[in-house]
Parts: C-alpha cells; sequence; structure tokens
C-alpha cells in the first residue's frame, strides 16, 4: 500500500469539504458517537437532513422492508409506494399543490422549478434575493448570492439574474417586470444565516408576481418539512407560491428531494418534460413516508414550535446577543466570530453550524430534540 494511503484512508476523497475534527462511526436519537470515545449532542443534523435523529425505528423498518421487497425501479414502471408518498407529501402540504415531480436533491429541484416558470412564460430573467444560496448546479448556482466570485465556473449564466436586496419592499417594483419569468426566495435563508424574511416582504413579492403573471418559487430546501414548526414556511408565513422545492430533511438522510405543483404548473406539464433516473425511487418514496408519518403522529411539528421558543427564551446568554429564524433553522446572533463560538461548543461537545453571516451561530437540529438537550446548549454558553 502506498504510504500516503497508509496514513490517511480518506486519500481518494476529493479535497473539497473543510471538516470538523471529528469522525463519527455511530449515532443514536441526537447524539453522535465518535471514534475517540466522545459523545456529541448534534445541533447540527447533518446540514438540515436528520429530522427524525438517529435509528428512528419506523424510518428504518420503513427503509428496510422496502429493500426487501423492491429495492429500484424507474418511473417508467408504477409503484404503489411512489404513488402514496406523493399522495402523502400533497396532503401534509395542506392540498394546495395537486402534482409532485420527485427528484433526488434540492438543486435538482429548484433547476426543474425554473425550468417550468420558463416555459411556462417564455421570458428572459429570474429574479432571487441577495444572500440566497440554491444549489450549485448550473442554474441554481446562477441563483446563489456570491457564487460567481467563488466558485461558479461555468463560462456564462444561462439566463439573465437580479437580485433584490433582503426584505427591501421598494426594489420588488424596480427588479419585477414584464421579462420576469419567476422570483426564488428562500422563506429562511439558510447558508444565508438563518435570515428570516417576513411575511410582508413575501407578500408584496406574491402580489407584485400576480400583477405581472410571473411564477413565484418557495425554495424550502432548508426550511421545509416541518424545520419551520409548519408543514412549510409557506403555512407559517401565510404564503402561496406557485411551486416549493424542498428536499434535506424529506427523507431523513435517503437522498431525495422534491417538486410541489399548483394546479397551474401542473397543466403546464408535458410528457417527458422533466426526467430523472433515480427520483422516485422506492427506497427514497418509503422513506418519505415515514417522515411525514412519524411527523403527524409523534407531533413533532408542536414539539419544534414548543422547544425553539425555549431556545430564544434561554439561550440569550454568554456570547450571544440575540436570536433569528425560524423553528429549528435557528440563528445564534453571536459577539465573537461565530466560528469560535462553534468551535467552543465542539470543544464541549455540542455540534453547530456557521453561515455566510460571520456572527451567526447555525442551530439545524433534530425535531427530536428535547428540553434538557437546550439546557445543555444553555450551561455551554453560560461557560464560554
Amino acid at each position: 500500500m502506498h504510504p500516503a494511503i497508509k496514513d490517511n484512508p480518506h486519500h481518494y476523497l476529493a479535497p473539497v469539504f473543510a471538516q470538523y475534527p471529528v469522525e463519527v462511526v455511530d449515532a443514536e436519537g441526537v447524539w453522535l458517537h465518535t471514534r475517540d470515545g466522545r459523545r456529541i449532542l448534534d445541533l447540527y443534523g447533518g446540514h438540515a437532513v436528520a429530522a427524525l435523529g438517529y435509528k428512528h425505528a419506523g424510518w428504518t423498518r420503513a427503509l428496510t422492508e422496502q429493500a426487501l421487497a423492491c429495492s429500484f425501479q424507474s418511473n417508467a414502471v408504477p409503484m404503489e409506494v411512489r404513488a402514496r408518498a406523493a399522495t402523502k407529501l400533497a396532503r401534509f402540504a395542506g392540498g394546495h399543490f395537486d402534482s409532485i415531480f420527485f427528484v433526488n436533491s434540492g438543486a435538482e429541484a429548484n433547476e426543474n422549478a425554473l425550468r417550468m416558470a420558463f416555459k411556462m412564460t417564455r421570458r428572459q430573467n429570474i429574479v432571487a434575493i441577495e444572500g440566497a444560496f440554491h444549489g450549485r448546479t448550473a442554474a441554481a448556482g446562477a441563483i446563489t448570492w456570491g457564487a460567481d466570485k467563488k466558485w461558479y465556473d461555468f463560462p456564462r449564466t444561462p439566463f439573465e439574474v437580479r437580485f433584490i436586496p433582503r426584505g427591501d419592499l421598494a426594489s420588488i417594483a424596480t427588479h419585477i417586470d414584464h421579462e420576469t419569468a419567476a422570483v426564488i426566495v428562500e422563506p429562511v435563508q439558510g447558508v444565508g444565516g438563518a435570515f428570516d424574511m417576513g411575511s410582508e416582504f413575501l407578500q408584496a413579492l406574491r402580489t407584485r408576481c400576480d400583477q405581472l403573471s410571473a411564477l413565484l418559487i418557495f425554495d424550502e430546501v432548508q426550511i421545509g418539512v416541518g424545520r419551520s414548526g409548519y408543514p412549510f414556511a409557506a403555512d407559517l408565513y401565510g404564503v402561496r407560491p406557485d411551486m416549493i422545492t424542498t428536499a434535506k430533511a424529506l427523507g431523513n438522510g435517503f437522498p431525495c428531494g422534491a417538486l410541489l405543483m399548483a394546479p397551474a404548473v401542473t397543466q403546464a406539464i408535458t410528457l417527458e418534460g422533466m426526467g430523472t433516473t433515480f427520483g422516485g425511487g422506492p427506497m427514497a418514496c418509503a422513506a418519505i413516508e415515514a417522515v411525514i408519518d412519524a411527523i403527524e403522529s409523534e407531533d413533532l411539528l408542536t414539539s419544534v414550535r414548543r422547544v425553539s421558543n425555549l431556545l430564544r427564551e434561554t439561550c440569550t446568554i454568554g456570547p450571544v446577543i440575540g436570536h433569528q429564524g425560524a423553528g429549528f433553522l435557528h440563528g445564534l446572533r453571536v459577539n465573537k466570530p461565530a466560528k469560535e463560538i462553534q468551535a467552543a461548543l465542539l470543544a464541549r461537545n455540542i455540534l453547530t453550524g456557521t453561515s455566510a453571516d460571520p456572527h451567526i451561530v447555525r442551530l439545524l437540529p433534530p425535531y427530536i430534540l428535547q428540553d434538557t438537550h437546550v439546557d445543555l446548549l444553555r450551561d455551554a454558553l453560560r461557560d464560554l
């Protein structure tokens, strides 16, 4: 064996990710177990993915049973589990969307939402929001704030993009015009720092889109599927988009995503107008069913709302000077660099995230988080 490989078992992994100085070998509930014997409270949730935590009995059973029954068939073959998952997700979303297109990731969901917007309007540009993150593929990366300066290495973007400053009501009319195919917005930005757009701004976007027959897309890849304390942030703010994109928590760790479409969008779908190999696979659909079943049967939405309020009430302590975000997309505003606070918390066996805002520590915990876990965070912050 080559010495470099012997000394570094991760030798063949492309060096594109900054990594935490811990190696996870096992996990259960909200706890991560590391190779060196540490037990770490996971308030990061695999970057907003582990909605049910780890070793959830219902989720594990659903995947096991589906693997034993049939692990994969393409969308060319009808499968009951796929139809059940689509029905369950549409009903979970409140019946406002009448078709679901299953994909593999949030970026893929956003790509297809944009495609539908251009197909329906035949217009030239997309409006996004400063601070946005929508994915690293060609179209999704084009509408991601700052990507052109950091990692967007395509020679050109596939369409014109305009960015509205966050919360700037006065800019809406000047940026959204008759050439705008769609406006895409994260109701609560994730990478942007758990930034809550608020109902007034979102409603103003909805009104302007209606005036000009543009489409409104909510990117709920990170805030969706219960993380706001509601099925979707659209429910929290009372603003109904034409499409919702979602992923992350949707599969609790099994890769999947979805595009939810309102009736007017559904009517514009043509046969083979969209496509995917692995999207809507039976294992993914079994995971989606299990996630929604658990959220509903265990009343996790109520728990997210209650425990997120507890975070705000008890964790303005130590370096924390404020809170932002919604539900379990929670931002702790700190008076020191967030990376320093993140490292100090990890030294105390609490894993958190950061964001593009250097003073926001981002919390994306599993929905099963309890009061005692908040107490551990509070005590650690107090001691910093």
